[in-house]
């Protein structure tokens, strides 16, 4: 039963998101109040499954907790918009416990942003330019979400330090993960801020894939299985 859970629960993952996605073009809200808080506790289950008790998996396993949080918080924003703010910090939680992570690799080889600076300057652009467009219609947001926004940016480029301290493999599925974060964030910022998108389902399609790659990484980086 669980060698059949660790292979499907992927698969059960990214189902439900369809059908999540699925119920936001229909305008299902009762689908999406069942679908959405399922998401997060399936990849908790599949890390519980895989990677054997470390810190470090406590670390994952709390990020994903926050993230379970943050996405019921703003499951229910359309009752009570306030509802925004501790959603916006759950995540920042999130953000922060990955950073966390990343940093306590061991640190024996180079970073990738002392070889390949450059980087870091693209991230910072990016971040300055999403502030920069959203910053005139953030109203009494304007400093937590700037704070949130160095917060993913640091994320981002904390995988990216960490690239040749994790198996190549790990390394991109990090990146990656982090990338899709940030390009989630990103349009739904635009949308709550800035204009509704036209395929407002993006910003879950790449917010599903991105705590999939983190995972599937956090596993890949381990590179052993929990004995049940």
């Amino acid at each position: 039963m669980s060698l059949l859970l660790k292979r499907f629960l992927p698969v059960f993952f990214f189902a439900i998101m369809l059908a999540y996605i699925i119920a936001g073009i229909w305008q299902n809200q009762l689908l999406q109040l069942f679908t959405k808080p399922m998401l997060i506790p399936l990849l908790m289950l599949w890390v519980w499954l895989n990677v054997a008790f470390t810190k470090n998996r406590s670390l994952i396993l709390a990020a994903l907790f926050f993230s379970f949080a943050g996405d019921v918080f703003l499951l229910f924003e359309y009752k009570n918009p306030l509802l925004f703010i501790p959603g916006l910090v759950s995540f920042l939680l999130t953000h922060i416990l990955y950073i966390v992570y990343f940093l306590s690799l061991p640190n024996g080889k180079k970073s990738w942003l002392k070889t390949a600076p450059y980087l870091g300057l693209l991230v910072l652009a990016y971040g300055v330019a999403l502030i920069y467009i959203l910053f005139p219609s953030l109203g009494a947001l304007k400093i937590p979400v700037v704070i949130y926004a160095v917060v993913i940016m640091s994320m981002l480029l904390a995988s990216l330090h960490i690239y040749y301290r994790v198996s190549k493999g790990a390394g991109v599925l990090f990146i990656a993960g982090a990338c899709f974060f940030v390009l989630s964030d990103s349009l739904l910022a635009f949308n709550k801020f800035h204009s509704p998108l036209a395929f407002p389902f993006l910003i879950m399609l790449t917010y599903c894939t991105a705590q999939y790659f983190i995972v599937k990484g956090f596993i890949v980086s381990n590179g052993y299985t929990r004995k049940l």
